[in-house]
Order: C-alpha cells, then sequence, then structure tokens
C-alpha cells in the first residue's frame, strides 16, 4: 500500500450555506485529478472535510509518481511530412518545433495507416508525473472550479492579489509523513494547521495524513467532517429534546452544521406569554434570526423552550444560554408587536392597501390581481360544487395578509398569517384555511390543498399566474424561472390528477386570460401555454414511472381533462407488456399511414360489400367486441379493453396478407377503409397505439 495524501486549506469562516458543497467539490476535484493522472489505485478511497474555517481532502494508497504511460503523437500525412527523399519537409520540422521535438530523429517516426492514407507519428514512453506536479495542477484546477457563492480579493503579504470565498492562510500537503512540496493561493505547503479557536491553543503539527482526523479532534477539539458534526448535532438535539418534539429542517440543521467546529447543544426558555402569537411566527424568528431549534409536545404544541448548538464546550454554560434567552426575548417581543399590530384591523381592511402595491407593470396592482382571482374563483366553484360567494370572499382575502407588518417582517408566512388573521376575524367555514391552502403545492412534493375551497383557490393562483405572466412574454428560458411558471404549471397538474378533477385545461387557460383584457400588453397564447403545461406534464408523468413512449401515446390524444391520463398510462403499459403488441402498433401504424393518405373518415361498415374471407372474419370479430370495449372505456377499464381488444390479431394478421385494400372497385375499396378506421378509432380511444412500434 502506498501512502495515504492529506491536503488541508485553512481559511477565515467559509459561507455556512455553501460550506457542505465546497468541501465535497475540493475534495472530490483533487481526487478525479490525481486519479486523471495515475497516481490513485482502484481501491484509493476519498474522504472530505468541511468545517467553518477548513476544506481538506484525505485520499488512501496514493502513488508517489504515476507509471510511465505509451504515447503517441499524431503529426501530418507522409505526402505532407517526407519529401521524395524521405527528408522531413519544412511543415513536418514546424510541426515537431511546435510540439517540443524538434531534437527526435525522423527515422523514430512511425508510419501507419488510418484508413484513408498513410500517416505519421511519434510513439514513446511518457514519464509519469510526480505527485508534486500532479498535485499542484490538480489544487490550481480544484480552487477555480470550485462553486464559490462570491470571490473575495485580498493581498498576500508579497503584494500580490488573490481571489477566493474567504483569506486563506495555510496549505497542509502530506504524502504519509512527508511534506509534498505545492502552493495554492500563494501559500506553500506545510503540515501544521490551527484547532478550535477557544478550545486548542497554538499550531498542531500534523505527523502524518493518517492521523489528521484524530489530531485535529483530540487536540484541537475541531470534528472536520461535515457528516460527523452533523449527525452529532442531531443525536444531542434528540438527547436534549427528551420527551419533546424537534423542529429540526434540513437547511437549518445544514446551516448550523457549517457554523460551529465542536457542536454542543445547550437548553434555553422564553415568557410563555409568546406562546399567545401563531406558533409559525414564533418558529420563524427562532430558525430564520437567530439558528435555534423549536420544541413542540407530541400533538404539535409549541413549548416555551428552545435548542442552541454552541460552539462552546462549558460546564458552566448559564451565561450562553442567558445571553441567547436575552436576544431571543427582543426577536419574540417585535414578533409579538407585529401580531397585535395586524390584529387591529380587520384583514378584508387590508384590502385596499393592495391598491398601492404594484403586481406588475403590465398586469397592474395586486388590488387588480385579486380581482382575477375572485372572478376565476367563481368560475371554477360552479364546477367543484361550492359557493361561488364564499368562494369569491376567499379570493379577495387570499392576498390581504401581504400589507400586513409580519409578512413585512416574514415573507414566507403569507398565506399563514392570512389564515391565522381570518380566523381571528371570524371568517366562516374553511376560508381561513383556504387561504394558507391556496400557496400549495409549494414546491416539489409539497402537500396539495386539503379542502374543496382550498383547491378552488390554488386553482385559480396558478391559473391567474402562469397564464398572466406567460402571456406578456415572460416565458422560462434554460433554468431562468424568475415567476416560478414551471412550478405553477405542476401544481395545476397534481391537482388536476391526483384530486381526479374533471376539468377541461385550455377552457381555464381561456377564461383566465380572458380576465387580462384591459391590459392590451397580454397576448392570446392559450395554445403555446397548454403546450407548455403538456411539456411538465410529460416530466411529472416520468416521474410516475411510465416511458416516454407510454407518455407519447397518450398525449398524442391531445388530452384537455387529466384526471383520467394515469388510468390510460396503467392499461397502455399493460397493453404493451402482451406478446401481441408490437405486431398490433405496427399494424396500427400502417392503418394510420392509409387513412392520411385517403383521407377517409367514415366508419360505417356496409356487410354486402365485404368480399374476401379475412374481411368478413375481422369484419365480425370487430363488431362483436365492439360493444363490449366500448363499455369498458366508459367505465374506464381501460386495460380489460385494450387487452380485450388485442386478441383481435389474429383477424388483422390474415387481412393485411389476404386482402388488398386500395382496389379499383371505389365501393369495395371504401368499405375496406370503413372497416380499418373503425378499427383504428376503437383501438385507439385512449392512445395512439402507433407510438408503441418498434419497427
Amino acid at each position: 500500500m502506498n501512502p495515504s495524501l492529506l491536503v488541508e486549506l485553512f481559511t477565515e469562516e467559509l459561507p455556512p450555506k455553501a460550506l457542505q458543497n465546497l468541501g465535497e467539490t475540493f475534495g472530490n476535484l483533487v481526487s478525479e485529478e490525481l486519479k486523471k493522472n495515475g497516481l490513485l489505485q482502484p481501491n484509493s478511497q476519498t474522504s472530505c472535510y468541511a468545517s467553518p474555517r477548513r476544506l481538506a481532502v484525505h485520499i488512501t494508497n496514493v502513488k508517489d509518481r504515476a507509471p510511465d504511460q505509451p504515447t503517441e503523437i499524431k503529426l501530418l500525412p507522409v505526402n505532407i511530412g517526407l519529401d521524395t527523399f524521405g527528408q522531413a519537409t519544412p511543415p513536418l520540422l514546424k510541426k515537431l518545433n511546435a510540439l517540443g521535438l524538434s531534437h527526435i530523429d525522423i527515422k523514430d517516426l512511425t508510419r501507419y495507416n488510418d484508413g484513408k492514407q498513410e500517416q505519421l507519428c511519434y510513439r514513446h514512453l511518457a514519464k509519469g508525473l510526480s505527485l508534486p506536479v500532479a498535485l499542484n495542477a490538480a489544487l490550481q484546477i480544484a480552487v477555480e472550479k470550485l462553486p464559490i457563492p462570491k470571490l473575495m480579493s485580498y493581498q498576500r503579504d508579497h503584494g500580490n492579489t488573490v481571489y477566493f470565498a474567504r483569506p486563506a492562510h495555510n496549505l497542509i500537503a502530506l504524502h504519509g509523513q512527508n511534506i509534498v512540496e505545492v502552493s495554492v493561493l500563494g501559500l506553500n505547503a506545510n503540515r501544521n494547521t490551527y484547532g478550535h479557536r477557544f478550545l486548542s491553543n497554538g499550531l498542531l503539527s500534523i505527523d502524518n495524513a493518517d492521523a489528521y482526523e484524530v489530531i485535529l479532534e483530540q487536540q484541537g477539539k475541531v470534528i472536520a467532517s461535515f457528516e460527523k458534526r452533523r449527525a452529532l448535532i442531531c443525536e444531542q438535539l434528540q438527547k436534549a429534546a427528551q420527551q419533546d418534539i424537534v423542529l429540526a429542517p434540513d437547511r437549518l440543521i445544514e446551516e448550523v452544521t457549517a457554523l460551529v467546529e465542536w457542536p454542543i447543544v445547550y437548553s434555553g426558555s422564553f415568557a410563555a406569554e409568546f406562546l399567545q402569537v401563531p406558533q409559525e411566527c414564533l418558529i420563524l424568528t427562532m430558525q430564520t434570526n437567530q439558528k435555534y431549534f423549536a420544541l413542540t409536545n407530541p400533538s404539535g404544541v409549541m413549548r416555551n423552550r428552545f435548542l442552541l448548538v454552541s460552539n462552546i464546550e462549558t460546564q458552566q454554560p448559564e451565561q450562553i444560554i442567558a445571553g441567547n434567552e436575552r436576544v431571543l426575548r427582543a426577536r419574540l417581543s417585535d414578533a409579538e408587536f407585529f401580531f397585535k399590530q395586524d390584529c387591529k384591523q380587520p384583514l378584508i381592511n387590508r384590502q385596499q392597501q393592495l391598491s398601492q402595491v404594484v403586481y406588475h407593470n403590465q398586469l397592474g396592482t395586486q388590488a387588480d390581481r385579486v380581482a382575477r382571482l375572485g372572478s376565476l374563483a367563481k368560475h371554477l366553484a360552479k364546477y367543484l360544487q361550492l359557493d361561488p360567494n364564499i368562494a369569491k370572499r376567499a379570493a379577495e382575502l387570499a392576498k390581504a395578509d401581504l400589507v400586513s407588518e409580519m409578512v413585512g417582517e416574514f415573507p414566507e408566512l403569507q398565506g399563514i398569517m392570512g389564515m391565522h388573521y381570518a380566523a381571528i376575524d371570524g371568517e366562516t367555514g374553511d376560508i381561513p384555511h383556504a387561504i394558507e391552502e391556496h400557496y400549495h403545492p409549494r414546491f416539489s412534493g409539497d402537500t396539495l390543498p386539503k379542502s374543496t375551497l382550498g383547491i378552488c383557490l390554488a386553482l385559480a393562483d396558478k391559473l391567474e399566474t402562469l397564464v398572466g405572466i406567460y402571456s406578456i412574454g415572460l416565458i422560462p428560458t434554460g433554468d431562468r424561472d424568475p415567476f416560478a411558471l414551471r412550478r405553477h404549471a405542476l401544481g395545476i397538474i397534481r391537482i388536476l390528477i391526483e384530486k381526479n378533477l374533471a376539468l377541461n385545461i385550455i377552457h381555464l387557460i381561456r377564461h383566465a386570460r380572458e380576465l387580462f383584457e384591459p391590459f392590451q400588453s397580454v397576448k392570446n397564447n392559450d395554445n403555446a401555454i397548454f403546450e407548455f403545461i403538456l411539456d411538465r406534464l410529460r416530466s411529472y408523468l416520468r416521474e410516475q414511472g411510465f416511458s416516454n413512449t407510454e407518455i407519447a401515446a397518450v398525449l398524442s390524444k391531445r388530452p384537455y381533462e387529466f384526471n383520467k391520463i394515469i388510468d390510460h398510462l396503467k392499461a397502455v403499459k399493460a397493453f404493451a407488456k402482451l406478446p401481441e403488441a408490437n405486431a398490433l402498433a405496427s399494424a396500427n401504424k400502417r392503418i394510420s399511414n392509409l387513412l392520411k393518405k385517403s383521407e377517409h373518415q367514415t366508419t360505417e361498415i356496409i356487410n354486402h360489400l365485404l368480399v374476401e374471407p379475412a374481411e368478413k372474419a375481422l369484419a365480425t370479430k370487430l363488431q362483436n367486441l365492439l360493444p363490449k370495449a366500448l363499455s369498458h372505456f366508459e367505465n374506464n377499464a381501460n386495460t380489460e379493453a385494450l387487452l380485450l381488444l388485442a386478441t383481435i390479431k389474429p383477424e388483422i394478421d390474415e387481412f393485411f396478407n389476404d386482402v388488398m385494400v386500395m382496389v379499383d372497385v371505389k365501393e369495395v375499396r371504401e368499405n375496406r377503409l370503413s372497416l380499418l378506421a373503425l378499427l383504428h378509432k376503437t383501438m385507439n380511444n385512449i392512445a395512439d397505439l402507433a407510438q408503441l412500434a418498434t419497427n
């Protein structure tokens, strides 16, 4: 086994939200470059480290020099590189000089035929890179490619300007016990590093690359591994919570992990009277401003207790806890003040203030938007068996909390605060919950609205945004989607499918667009919006496990109601597994081409014009199957319908073997086309089966 390699870049505090990604990227880039240059073994293992003040990587079984490699350098065709006497031409000499091979004897060049003409090349054994050379290059590449949110510039002692995430102060590069002579960011490698700012003393000397993690932890009071710190924090939080539930979202755990080197969890408390404020406000205040963890009882009711992750271990944490309690008290007092101020007027009164808030300069104010939401909600209410006046009232209140003090401080609480204020105002029925639910789903995998009124508002909100923004030309491009139109389209799709709503999407788009008629900048892009939604629908269906071919077969029917699409896809998937599927799909494709070419549309069969036994057999089988198949389709038993129709394969095969469709006798030809048209229409009731053909 070769020795392990350790590289550590010691810096000022790195950006916490990017730390984990920076650590993994730094380590993997160094490892990939060394592997590319032949310095790693197949069993070499890479471990990435990231703490607030360091990025590091440890790689096992690293060679000190890469093996020599046979190398071939292509030069020129022989007829260009050599003259008639076999001597080097000026073009060849120029080429060799440019490649640093001017010392090469022409006799050492190799000839080979590339299939077109004879070529010259230089074959030799290239000396493998040494570890210092390869590592130095790898470090430069890693530093340049790091996904740094914002570069800082600073000067080294010699005056050169350096660009990095934060000022870098030290570089370790050890191969086993030996220092690797490399440099990066104006730093030369050594074996020293620094431990915890307060819990360790002076420099730490790393004797061996394999001792790095242990020395840092035992002597430096630094847990270098991001994942190890994260796991330790989670363990301590659960222990400190006792019988309570810790509210620990991943983003908060990761940010706190990036802020501490030696995590210690302490428990604090706050005055119980703050619990009169909606707990979402208190939780967001703790998480966003202070990076604290709120606690609830098993029923979800918030405790007047919190947990904090400190970077200081002490036997007397009272001062730390008291200081954090004091800061939190001020934050919660602000939240309480905002809440009490907001409660001084009914939510509906805030609607007037929306006329002072611009929604978009081409689409009017938030008040204009609320008017459109009200109209859409009333329209949808008719199909959802809701009272249109209740739907309109909910829409009028849905955006009122945007001008509240609390949402002004915490935009993440929009909808949530509207729900609380509506309940305090005594709004009836599902109106308060619908105000909160109308933002759902807010992200991929989020829950859908539970109440029918919430579904109504959510659809109205997403349709209004999608249609309005898209119709003024603000179409998502690449990874840019500032108005989250893709998310809105996916929300509409999920609601229609997962709530089994038989609503015509093109009618909804048209109705929404008509509400923008006062704004001349809004163009009729109904079809383009429908295609945009279909594109998101394809992605959604792929995530449900359906293939591109199956999706293409179903969506080629241009369904305007999405609620039956999953059932149709399941039927197509079951059909595609049949042994007869490909032959039937190919026959279907052939029939489609015949019908398109002849422009034949009639499906009425005249029995006395059926001449050949094969066409009689096909007509009889189809007419016998038709009532039952159509009954299956009408009752959404689509799988049963397609499996039943698959039994007609022998008659289809015999028809195409024995019957000429495009005969000269017009009546016979048209009748045969009618037979095929009826077969085509029946088999393609829910999907274009020709899409399944593999030939």
